[in-house]
């Protein structure tokens, strides 16, 4: 009889990960509280009742946390990339005017970890929580020789729902809308092959303080459209400021318009080093450059949009045929 080989001596322990589900579900189930699934969560798909809504819209997003992954691993920062990992898709949906109502997670690791991810849920959990959003389901893919030892993979999918008249029109953007800047909480979760650059390059610029305060997590702009809807302001388009930075991001909802934007100077002393090493047109096409997310409003509805968190700064207004970003 030829010689047996079990899957958990290939490298792969299905028993593990199957206790894993059963480890996290108390701490999932934190996110099913305003929302519920329509079914019991564990089944080989996730639904949502949508019979509450009038006109529903779907919306869907998609994405990773990049190589910031690496510094947070590094720095055992691990609840941080579960947050990075929501925000990123969660952020995106909110520019539409949808609400979040569930995330999906991919995790694939080289060998199987129940700490470790139980802290990257965690992370996940918490920023679900903190927009309403259910944890619906994921994937732990345990991939031996694939993924290599002390590495994760993440990948995010988020859901979200909006009734048809309250979805955000961008091609209703006139002359003399206003643009209003909401603060980030640092870098968040894009380029950071540039930052990991500049830190390995200049290791003596950067105290381990520093490092630390740059990987803060993705702040989730929940907060704000809430804020707008519950000011009466409906954004005529807004958009989350990640790779390529204001000038990218906002180009993709101007469409033929422009707008003359004056963005004040990013007041975090350890970005501040990060940026000496960085030309300033290359910085705001990488970096979110302090602001996060922006709002364009009717210039009645300014003060309103102003006041919705704190922070908030006004920008510019939409004017020409031309996008032109100045740091003041």
């Amino acid at each position: 009889m030829a010689e047996q080989i079990t899957y958990k001596e290939a490298g792969v322990d299905i028993h593990a990960a199957a206790e894993l589900v059963g480890d996290i579900g108390e701490l999932r189930a934190r996110t099913e509280k305003n929302r519920k699934l329509y079914g019991a969560f564990g089944l080989f798909a996730a639904g949502f009742d949508l019979s509450s809504y009038n006109e529903p819209v779907i919306f869907t997003g998609c994405d990773g946390v990049g190589t910031k992954l690496e510094l947070l691993l590094e720095h055992d920062l691990l609840e941080i990339a579960g947050k990075d990992l929501v925000a990123m898709s969660v952020n995106d949906i909110l520019t539409t005017g949808a609400d979040p109502v569930m995330f999906l997670d991919y995790i694939g690791v080289g060998k199987l970890d129940k700490t470790k991810i139980s802290r990257v849920i965690a992370g996940i959990v918490e920023w679900c929580e903190a927009c309403d959003c259910i944890l619906a389901g994921g994937e732990t893919a345990e991939m031996p020789d694939l993924v290599i030892e002390n590495m994760i993979e993440l990948s995010g999918f988020g859901i979200g729902v909006a009734e048809k008249p309250d979805v955000v029109d961008p091609t209703t953007i006139a002359e003399g809308d206003i643009l209003i800047g909401y603060p980030s909480d640092g870098i968040h979760a894009n380029g950071w092959s540039l930052v990991r650059r500049i830190l390995s390059s200049f290791p003596q610029e950067f105290t381990d303080e520093d490092v630390i305060s740059l990987l803060a997590p993705t702040r989730l702009y929940h907060d704000v459209v809430k804020g707008l809807r519950d000011a009466g302001v409906k954004a005529k388009a807004m958009a989350h400021i990640t790779g390529g930075g204001l000038p990218e991001n906002l180009e993709r909802i101007l469409g033929d318009k422009g707008a003359s934007l004056e963005v004040p100077v990013w007041d975090l002393p350890a970005v501040g080093k990060v940026l000496n090493h960085v030309e300033t047109d290359e910085a705001f096409s990488t970096f979110n450059m302090g602001i996060g997310w922006v709002s364009i409003v009717n210039s009645d509805d300014e003060d309103a949009a102003m006041n919705v968190v704190s922070g908030a700064v006004r920008l510019g207004s939409i004017g020409g045929d031309k996008l032109l970003v100045n740091l003041v």
